[in-house]
C-alpha cells in the first residue's frame, strides 16, 4: 500500500464517524439539557481524541509523503506500526461515537472539522429539526433544520422553554 493509498483511505474517518443514523428518539429543550452532562463527558472525550487523531493524521501524512514502504525498511515498519496504532485510536473514537448514538443524539463535525456538535432530535410544528449544542457552551439553546446544520442555527426562543406549548417553538419545550 503506498503512502497515498494509507491517505485516501483513512482521510475520512473524521466524516465517517460523524455520519448520522437514524433515530427515534425526540428530545424536546429540557430532555436534552437534562441529558447534556452526560453528553458533555463524552464529548470532551471525543474532541480531545478526535483533535489529537486530526494532528497525529496530518504529522503521519507528512511524513509517508512520496514514500513507498518495502520490505526490510525499518522506518517503513516504524511508519506501517504508528499508522496501526492511529487506526486502534480511530476504534476508541468510534466507541464515543456510539456512545452518544445509544443516548440518541447525533456528533458532527463543526465548523473546523473537529467532533465538537451534538444534534439532539426534536420536533416543532410537526417537522423534524436539530437542537444544536457545541462543546463549551453553558446549555442547548440553539436549533436548526436537518437540511441547513450547524451554519443555519438559531436561537432557541426563551418563551418556548419557559411556556411550552406556546409559540412558533412551543413543542420544545417540556414534553
Amino acid at each position: 500500500m503506498t503512502a497515498t493509498d494509507r491517505r485516501e483511505s483513512s482521510s475520512d474517518w473524521v466524516k465517517t464517524m460523524s455520519a448520522p443514523e437514524k433515530t427515534t428518539k425526540l428530545f424536546t429543550v429540557d430532555e436534552a439539557n437534562a441529558t447534556l452532562p452526560l453528553v458533555r463527558a463524552i464529548m470532551q472525550d471525543l474532541a480531545g481524541l478526535s483533535q489529537e487523531l486530526v494532528e497525529r493524521r496530518q504529522r503521519l501524512d507528512h511524513l509517508l509523503v512520496g514514500r513507498e514502504t518495502e520490505e526490510g525498511d525499518l522506518y517503513g515498519e516504524e511508519l506501517a506500526q504508528i499508522q496501526e496504532n492511529l487506526e486502534g485510536e480511530i476504534s476508541k473514537l468510534q466507541e464515543y461515537v456510539n456512545e452518544l448514538r445509544v443516548l440518541g443524539v447525533e456528533p458532527k463535525n463543526g465548523p473546523d472539522g473537529l467532533i465538537d456538535l451534538v444534534d439532539f432530535p426534536a420536533e416543532i410544528e410537526g417537522r423534524r429539526v436539530y437542537l444544536c449544542w457545541r462543546l463549551g457552551e453553558p446549555e442547548v439553546s440553539f436549533w436548526h433544520d436537518i437540511e441547513t446544520g450547524f451554519t443555519g442555527r438559531e436561537a432557541i426562543p426563551t418563551a418556548s422553554v419557559a411556556d411550552a406549548g406556546s409559540g412558533p417553538a412551543g413543542d420544545l419545550g417540556t414534553g
